[in-house]
């Protein structure tokens, strides 16, 4: 490189602020040494720094005069090149260089493009660190979101035959009914496999806490002492451990549940129960039964938690029948159903041949036996198929099964919000970017001048996001790592930042890159694409062209915003709603103690002398309470002489004691409660409104009832109440006095609840001094039942607030770059008599117009989004949405904008302006 290339090159660093200081005194050196390329080059600082009336006329002058001094490419190509024939030794070495100088080159490209993006991420320190906080907040959420989504997708992929492992549903669709479920038959597995060679094995499980053993217990050894409670409990056959493979720590798999009383325990338990020993063998009791001891046959591998099974206890259903003939009957609809099929087997066919066969063969005829007239009818309605068990986590939102899974439009819903935080993230970068697009249109257009190619200027620019992804990237992995128990209290999960996996850092990696160059793309080929004569005339310099776009993107990041406020808004005034109606029986201050089946016949003593305590209003013994958790029992009932005549009509059979409807603060709008001392009520019921109106009885006191037994007269009619979700419909329910004691509910004073509670204790302690006492109140029990509601306006919340906190970061960036833009027309409207107030309506009233136009965008759309989202609920039961919600996110959002810009907007107005015409 000769001296005036040299200097060319230190004089075009100098002018991009890019010359270090021994730069400049090496050009101020060589100036003074070669006078007249100081000549040329003063012309060039002097037009820079200043811009004159006659600024285009001497860029003019000057461009040509830099021509001139620059050889053209095809001159110096054929000075250079010298042609070697191919044959001659020479040629192998001359390629040998070219690549040797390419690679060099190359390398020493890329440490330019680095080094000049680390120097403009020094000098524009406000404007990157938003950059990379907005990039680095969003990046944060995506990767959790990422993280929950896989998590999910992952479900009861375990096993090894899982593409070969469907349960059994069932669809009833019959006038404004249509339900889905999982419960069958006991004789419908057995059936499965003998009819249908498709079928390679079939197996039951069971977890109705209606039966004995399943759902939760009290649980100890033998030869323990103190009880404690588990939960986790259900009924398996053994071809069912056959069907998942599930690993063995102890014990045979092939023997495991193929005993009567026998059980097999998770991993985790029996390190619990049985520290350092094989428990194989050993024997244990739930709720105090002796006379129902457990075997142990096997330890299992704890299920994973990417598992829709999530038993520690499987109680074998060898030898097992609830009632006389309930193996064998087809009216009693209590087992899922699981199969695996032989490989090769058309699942479709499948579906129709079990619908016809298992419909047609055996549920209707046994309907017919029984004189039922609705058999066609209800044949036509009813259809089944074969779920996947791969599917059953996302894909049962709609079905009855009674487990506990994830929801595939949640995982639509965190992927659509990590993906417009990400888009928001990228705007604000492609925002600044573009906006300080003045700013670098000079260095552009120089650059130009003394030989830079477009697609090394977009390298640059490139250089420059990548570095800035990168950097986000690494401050979102702490960000994340800090926010994950947040994160799984809000989705309901126990991630984990996979550190160990081997696939991780490399995504890392690749995943930067990626965000790197979407985001810096468009401002690449934006800034790369001026033209060296338009920038050195001066035509740029009064910014950025591209303001159409920047507002369409504020637009949409404040539309965005929007919709998540609004959501919110709506999500919390509908859980408000349903936390505060009145559901028609009083949850407030009753203590619900759970495990008083363990007292062994002393459940009765125990609530008597719970009424002797000053503080205790009434006490109830039942199992079946309006919340979750609780038993239910689902029955068919028909009046007095129908039963052969008309459909059945289903609803809930409950046992309560006769303090439960004056405990609970329910209404009787007909008839009376029960009376113990009225031996005839032992064979009456209680019915509700619904009840009532779907047997047809206008005046149902004194009329009769049945469920497959004798019928029995109705004494009261209850006020219908609230037992279930009131997303659902209210279902009838009746009930009659029955033993169900695993529950005694207490209604307390609300006068001093801690002491109230220390006497209970000590009640406890009397009966069951070697078991802790349990309880929680029904007011919690009954807002647990709306956890996923809940849980819904938390992640709305969440992520409105993340979403408006990038919107903002950017907005405030844009209003200082339009501050600056338009500081010498402050300067002259000071001048002129503006006063701040003027000055700063004036800038902020632009950012208030496009927040106007994302209201409007917003609106629609969340208005049809929430509408969509409260058809979950009953008719009754849901909000409306208001005007005033829409006002309220608009007024917010207005807000936040004008706070974030009025400082940028103050600070401009209080600047002085003769500083600001001094400098134009």
């Amino acid at each position: 490189m000769n001296i005036e290339e040299h200097v060319w090159q230190l004089a075009t660093k100098k002018l991009a602020n890019e010359a270090s200081a021994a730069e400049l005194g090496e050009l101020d050196k060589l100036l003074t040494e070669n006078p007249e390329l100081k000549t040329s080059l003063m012309l060039i600082f002097d037009w820079w720094q200043d811009e004159k009336e006659d600024t285009e006329t001497n860029s003019s002058l000057l461009f040509e005069r830099i021509l001139q001094n620059i050889k053209p490419a095809d001159t110096m190509a054929e000075e250079n090149t010298r042609v070697v024939p191919p044959y001659l030794p020479a040629y192998k070495e001359h390629q040998k260089s070219d690549k040797r100088s390419s690679i060099l080159i190359n390398t020493g490209m890329i440490k330019n493009y680095l080094k000049v993006a680390l120097r403009q991420l020094q000098k524009q320190k406000m404007y990157a660190a938003i950059k990379i906080g907005g990039f680095a907040f969003s990046i944060a959420a995506c990767l959790l979101i990422a993280l929950y989504i896989r998590d999910e997708l992952s479900f009861d992929k375990s096993y090894p035959d899982a593409d070969r492992i469907y349960r059994i549903v069932g669809a009833y669709n019959i006038d404004a009914i249509h339900e889905k479920g999982t419960s069958w038959p006991a004789v419908m597995a057995k059936t499965l496999k003998n009819d249908y060679p498709e079928v390679e094995k079939s197996g039951r499980i069971m977890n109705n806490s209606l039966f004995w053993g399943a759902g939760s217990n009290e649980l100890k050894r033998a030869d323990g002492v103190q009880n404690t409670h588990e939960d986790g409990f259900a009924y398996a056959d053994q071809s069912l451990l056959e069907i998942l493979k599930i690993p063995m720590v102890y014990g045979d798999l092939a023997h495991a549940l193929t005993e009567p009383q026998t059980m097999v325990i998770s991993k985790s338990k029996a390190d619990k129960y049985f520290p350092g020993e094989n428990p194989v063998g050993k024997v244990m009791y739930l709720n105090n039964n002796k006379s129902r001891p457990y075997k142990i046959g096997a330890v299992m591998q704890d299920f994973p938690t990417t598992s829709h099974f999530h038993y520690s206890f499987l109680l074998t259903l060898t030898g097992v029948k609830f009632w006389d003939g309930e193996q064998e009957t087809w009216g009693a609809s209590n087992y899922d159903v699981y199969v695996l099929l032989k490989a090769g087997a058309d699942v479709k066919a499948l579906n129709k041949k079990i619908t016809d066969g298992i419909i047609q063969g055996y549920y209707i005829p046994d309907m017919r036996r029984g004189g039922d007239k609705n058999a066609d009818r209800i044949a036509a309605a009813l259809t089944m198929f074969l779920q996947n068990i791969k599917d059953i986590n996302l894909y049962s939102y709609d079905i009855r099964d009674g487990l506990s899974h994830g929801d595939i439009r949640f995982v639509w819903l965190f992927g659509a919000v990590a993906g417009f935080i990400l888009v928001i993230a990228c705007i604000n970068f492609i925002n600044l970017a573009t906006a300080k697009s003045a700013n670098r249109a000079k260095e552009v257009g120089l650059r130009k001048v003394v030989g830079s190619q477009r697609s090394g200027l977009i390298g640059q620019f490139l250089a420059e996001s990548l570095i800035y992804s990168f950097i986000s990237f690494i401050i979102a992995i702490v960000l994340a790592a800090l926010l994950m128990p947040y994160f799984n209290t809000l989705a309901a999960k126990t991630l984990t930042i996979p550190w160990q996996h081997w696939w991780f850092m490399p995504t890392i990696m690749a995943a930067a890159v990626v965000v790197g160059i979407l985001a810096g793309v468009y401002p690449a080929f934006y800034l790369s694409g001026f033209k060296p004569v338009e920038v050195l005339k001066g035509k740029l310099a009064t910014g950025s062209k591209s303001s159409f776009l920047r507002n369409g993107l504020v637009v949409f990041q404040f539309t965005t915003s929007i919709i998540l406020i609004i959501s919110t808004v709506v999500i919390y005034n509908q859980m408000h709603y349903i936390l505060n109606k009145k559901v028609g029986f009083e949850k407030d201050q009753v203590l619900m103690i759970q495990g008083t089946n363990t007292l062994e016949g002393e459940v009765q003593n125990f609530k008597n002398e719970l009424l002797k305590l000053s503080a205790v209003k009434s006490a109830t013994v039942s199992d079946f309470l309006p919340v979750s958790g609780t038993k239910r029992n689902g029955n068919e009932f028909h009046n007095e002489g129908k039963q052969k005549l008309e459909a059945g009509t289903g609803g809930q059979f409950w046992d309560v004691d006769a303090d439960y409807i004056k405990t609970l603060g329910m209404t009787i709008v007909a008839g009376r409660d029960f009376n113990p001392k009225l031996k005839t009520d032992s064979q009456a019921v209680i019915i509700n409104q619904t009840m009532a109106q779907k047997l047809g009885l206008r005046n149902p006191i004194g009329k009769k009832i049945s469920n497959y037994g004798a019928p029995v007269p109705i004494i009261g009619v209850v006020k219908d109440f609230n037992f279930e979700s009131l997303k659902g419909t209210l279902d009838p329910l009746v009930m009659h006095l029955g033993n169900s004691p695993s529950i005694v509910s207490v209604k307390i004073k609300t006068d001093n609840v801690k002491g109230t509670l220390a006497q209970i204790n000590a009640v406890w302690k009397s009966f069951s001094p070697n078991q802790p006492i349990r309880y929680s109140f029904m007011d919690e029990q009954f807002a647990n039942m709306y956890a996923d509601v809940q849980r819904m306006g938390r992640i709305f919340t969440s992520f409105a607030m993340l979403a408006i906190i990038i919107a903002c970061l950017g907005l405030f960036a844009l209003a200082a770059f339009m501050a600056e833009q338009r500081s010498r027309e402050i300067g002259i409207r000071k001048v002129l008599g503006a006063s701040i107030a003027n000055i700063t309506r004036l800038l902020s009233l632009d950012f208030v117009k496009l927040v106007f136009i994302a209201i409007l965008i917003a609106s629609p759309i969340s208005w049809w989004a929430m509408n969509k989202w409260l058809q979950d609920f009953n008719p009754s039961n849901r909000i409306s949405i208001s005007w005033w919600m829409f006002a309220l996110a608009g007024i917010m959002a207005i807000v936040i904008a004008i706070c974030t810009v009025s400082y940028q907007s103050i600070k401009a107005a209080l600047m002085n302006p003769v500083k600001s015409l001094k400098a134009e």
